[in-house]
């Protein structure tokens, strides 16, 4: 198994790249503000042959490179239904008027190949089995991606911006809810085995067993079905 990984552009969003070795076909996750030229390198490096992006979620710093890097490679881009109007519209993602300036060098709007993704799909490219799990909160179509365990390889879960290291998404952006993340959580993480490897989408990895000892956000009773909130403690400000 191949992953690798970079931060890109003003948000240092973690972009990976995954195949099941070097010199084979590739899935792109998130490829934010300015990641192209990062995952030009990454695939020159291990020779690789992108087959699809996939997206975690529909916010600028994931997706802001999705035109170029589907256009390089003739790919398609997987991201769920809720969140596709953000690829075309990010202003009302950041609760901003449509038309609204931006940061300067970006190409909004759809990829030619755009597909949804479904709660529960699975999907199997570049030779992988990627699991799809919906878990809004952090916008209403945000996602994850989860590798199954291999030989010598644990599980490894794509969780985007719905849990960091020592914390988790922010809600106070448009389509997020801080109930309805608690709720994610506690139905995507919880059940995972602690040594399942988290690569999130901004910051250092971490593992499901490291989280539920220490991040306030994936405590039990926090998290749990009755969606109890947490009020002292606020998620970090990431996009």
């Amino acid at each position: 198994m191949l992953i690798a990984g970079f931060p890109a552009g003003a948000w240092g969003t973690n972009c990976y790249l995954l195949a099941p070795a070097a010199g084979e076909e590739c899935v792109i996750v998130d490829p934010g503000h300015r990641a192209a030229d990062g995952v030009a390198e990454a695939v020159a490096k291990h020779r690789l042959k992108p087959v699809a992006v996939v997206l975690t979620h529909g916010h600028l710093d994931h997706v802001a490179s999705v035109i170029p890097v589907c256009g390089a490679h003739d790919v398609p881009a997987w991201i769920h239904p809720a969140d596709r109007y953000m690829l075309a519209e990010p202003e009302k993602a950041l609760g901003m008027a449509v038309g609204a300036p931006l940061l300067g060098d970006l190409t909004v709007g759809e990829p030619d190949d755009v597909a949804e993704l479904a709660d529960g799909a699975e999907l199997e490219l570049a030779g992988l089995n990627l699991t799809v799990a919906h878990a809004p909160g952090h916008t209403e179509g945000s996602v994850t991606f989860r590798l199954p365990e291999q030989p010598d390889v644990p599980q490894v879960l794509f969780s985007g911006d719905l849990l960091f290291a020592g914390s988790i998404g922010r809600t106070d952006l448009p389509g997020g809810d801080a109930d309805e993340i608690l709720r994610s959580l506690a139905r995507v993480c919880l059940p995972l085995d602690d040594s399942t490897v988290v690569l999130p989408g901004h910051g250092p990895q971490t593992t499901i067993g490291r989280e539920r000892a220490g991040n306030p956000f994936l405590q039990e009773p926090a998290a749990g079905p009755a969606g109890g909130t947490a009020a002292p403690l606020r998620p970090r400000r990431r996009m």
